[in-house]
């Protein structure tokens, strides 16, 4: 899409093809979305948000009754103004699929008669008042087959001007005594390895001394445990970012998150950020600063 025009997106179509996964995925691109809008108020919505905002999306459907008569005038009346372009994105799915998705929500199409006629009926008269509309869309994407990833990919791939979400670790250090952290992906229990709170010349320091890190990492018992965790994580890591995750949070707990989890995540980061992009966090180390 063009960078010298402020992009405002149109997302309709079907009743249940996935306006509203697209809308989320929309927002992770960066597009400011407002599901729902009456195609009368697309002018003020633009006059109102496009001086905040580059990248602009309105979701409408038939719950918008005037859609059809009106959307058609109110962008060519915005694209008269010369610095917007606006792009029609219709959400398509096949029969069959759309009464799978209704059956298995429990949810009725907007058309089909307050639930007194048939679900099919419904369907297929949404689909002859859209015709208008897909006829004239930009981009047409048939959502029957695709897996909210490949959805995903889709979408950036056509609207997104980085073509691929970007990959990235971040690898934590914790105290299981201070709680585990809840948006870890993958914990790493090391409380079972050599503890330098027991030697009274370490205690005071964390993993980030290097007196304290060579003697948690020099320990066979370390050194061996290390190496078959390396060798998990850069198994499984690609079938990660195969799976369309954009970032994969690694946690190392010990019992305090002072040396041994510190440690062993300095370790991880250094390694990992030969291939990936690592931050590092270390949630306890400011427990434990001497004043």
């Amino acid at each position: 899409m063009a960078d010298d025009k402020k992009q405002l997106l149109i997302v309709t179509g079907m009743s249940g093809a996935g306006k509203t996964v697209v809308a989320h995925d929309l927002e992770d691109m960066g597009y400011f979305v407002v599901d729902n809008l009456p195609p009368t108020l697309l002018g003020s919505f633009w006059d109102y948000n496009s001086n905040d905002f580059h990248k602009l999306a309105v979701v409408i459907d038939l719950r918008v009754k005037t859609f059809y008569t009106d959307l058609l005038d109110e962008v060519n009346s915005l694209e008269d103004n010369g610095n917007v372009q606006a792009t029609i994105l219709f959400l398509d799915a096949s029969d069959d699929v759309l009464v799978a998705r209704y059956k298995e929500t429990r949810r009725l199409p907007p058309l089909a008669n307050n639930g007194k006629g048939r679900l099919l009926d419904g369907i297929q008269e949404e689909r002859r008042i859209l015709m208008p509309i897909k006829n004239l869309s930009n981009y047409i994407i048939n959502t029957s087959n695709l897996s909210t990833k490949d959805l995903k990919q889709k979408l950036i791939n056509t609207f997104s001007d980085r073509k691929r979400q970007p990959f990235s670790i971040e690898v934590m250090s914790f105290g299981f005594k201070y709680g585990m952290p809840i948006d870890a992906d993958i914990v790493m229990d090391v409380r079972f390895l050599p503890n330098p709170f027991y030697i009274p010349e370490l205690r005071p320091f964390t993993g980030l001394d290097k007196r304290v890190f060579d003697y948690v990492m020099n320990k066979k018992e370390t050194q061996v445990f290390y190496q078959k965790l390396l060798d998990l994580l850069e198994t499984a890591i690609p079938g990660y970012i195969k799976e369309g995750k954009e970032k994969l949070t690694i946690a190392i707990g010990c019992t305090g998150g002072q040396h041994r989890s510190v440690s062993i995540a300095q370790q991880l980061a250094r390694d990992l950020s030969k291939k990936y992009p690592v931050d590092i966090t270390h949630r306890e180390v400011s427990r434990y600063i001497r004043k």
